[in-house]
């Protein structure tokens, strides 16, 4: 017994160092509330008052996210007269947005994270992560932009 107390000690030391690093898991899932979104918008600013939004983490680095680019503007084309709003969030500066933008245009909104604190309220550990919320700003699904299903959205459109 003796012999397994400094192994246990160790293991509480390492996983209570890992949650301090990384704080406690935050996750955001289908059924929260979606969180403020405290973003820099290039150009104006949606009106997101009780509106169906896809809010879509992205980088210009991301091969992934660059794939994605097209299948959101169809989605954004297809939904935005029905009331979704689609915001692709960023931490990179603007100007390497704006640059990125002039090679893939993105038809829809485009926002700047700074810090990342959105990030982590989210949950986010990879990109390209989407999430849809309905009108009451409730989380319904969440995934890989490319996963998204017309009968997801079609169900928060109505």
């Amino acid at each position: 017994m003796k012999k397994l107390i400094p192994p246990l000690i160790v293991g509480c030391l390492v996983l209570g160092s890992i949650f301090l690093i990384r704080g406690p898991e935050s996750t955001l899932k289908p059924g929260d509330r979606l969180p403020p979104l405290p973003l820099a918008f290039l150009g104006d600013k949606p009106d997101l008052e009780k509106k169906p939004l896809l809010v879509e983490f992205w980088a210009t680095w991301c091969p992934p996210c660059r794939k994605s680019i097209p299948h959101l503007n169809d989605l954004y084309a297809r939904y935005h007269p029905q009331g979704l709003e689609v915001i692709g969030v960023t931490d990179e500066d603007e100007q390497t947005v704006r640059r990125f933008q002039q090679q893939l245009p993105m038809q829809y909104r485009v926002a700047i994270n700074t810090p990342r604190s959105l990030y982590s309220r989210f949950g986010v550990d990879g990109i390209p992560q989407a999430f849809l919320v309905d009108r009451t700003g409730k989380v319904v699904w969440t995934g890989h932009p490319l996963e998204l299903e017309d009968d997801d959205l079609q169900g928060i459109l109505r």
